[in-house]
């Protein structure tokens, strides 16, 4: 098994462990259930933001321990204050480190949109992601089939969040469907960990016109922004180069300076 199919398969524990420990009726009940949460594609497009989705990580399968002391509360305040889009929040225990009470932690502080950033296989899951204050779930079409993805995309819009269908090979395309608001190209390669900035440029060309677009992972200099932004993207998932550093919030401020003033000079 590769790590993509390790973490399925873990996921599939959980959920049936979790489905155990608490009822869809129960999530229904949590407070942030039936809360307004605002849209990650208006964010994405305000020209007072600066298109990054900053993203609370602090591990992974491929790098171990990233930032095991970070401060959810600090971390993406220092976020949202640089001019941060979007913040992506880590639910994944096992494998990223992350938890639940993170991404509403995030929620109680912040007032921009959170991304649930796990791997999602079960409506339960997405039920799961509303009670905990999502404002976006992200859906990896190398995981799921075509039904299942506009089941779960279809089942995020009617609880009033959106989706970011991550894509990774042109074959994947087929499993867009209409409930998906923004599509992320990871230069990720998830079977192997490989990172490959190009991966965002080749799929490009088979994205539909009317699809947000925003590449994921492998982002390390202003410069890769532009070069991007140049080719069509709207946003840049970034995580791991700026909870690497002692001061994750500080990091980012420094990189969304620099991109700023660029912008200004293009």
């Amino acid at each position: 098994m590769n790590i993509l199919d390790k973490i399925v398969a873990q996921k599939k524990i959980e959920v049936e462990q979790a489905t155990k420990q608490k009822s869809i009726d129960s999530l229904m009940d949590e407070a942030l259930f039936n809360d307004a949460v605002p849209s990650l594609k208006s964010s994405l497009t305000s020209p007072e933001k600066t298109g990054v989705i900053t993203e609370f990580k602090r591990q992974s399968p491929s790098k171990g321990v990233i930032n095991g002391t970070a401060s959810v509360k600090d971390v993406v305040l220092g976020y949202e204050r640089a001019g941060s889009s979007a913040l992506s929040v880590l639910t994944d225990k096992q494998f990223f480190g992350g938890c639940n009470d993170d991404l509403t932690t995030a929620r109680s502080v912040t007032s921009i949109p959170i991304l649930r950033k796990d791997f999602i296989i079960d409506p339960y899951q997405v039920y799961e992601a509303k009670a905990i204050g999502a404002s976006a779930i992200l859906l990896i079409a190398a995981i799921l089939d075509i039904n299942q993805a506009k089941e779960l995309g279809a089942l995020a819009n009617y609880l009033g969040m959106e989706v970011l269908m991550e894509l990774h090979a042109p074959e994947e395309t087929i499993k867009l469907n209409p409930f998906v608001d923004v599509v992320g190209i990871n230069n990720r390669n998830l079977k192997t960990f490989e990172v490959n900035l190009e991966q965002s440029i080749k799929l490009a060309a088979s994205l539909p016109s009317d699809k947000l677009k925003i590449s994921e992972s492998g982002i390390h200099s202003p410069e890769d922004v532009f070069y991007l932004r140049k080719n069509g993207f709207d946003g840049f998932l970034i995580g791991e180069n700026f909870m690497k550093t002692e001061n994750p919030a500080k990091a980012f401020a420094d990189f969304a300076k620099v991109i700023n003033v660029k912008a200004t000079t293009l």
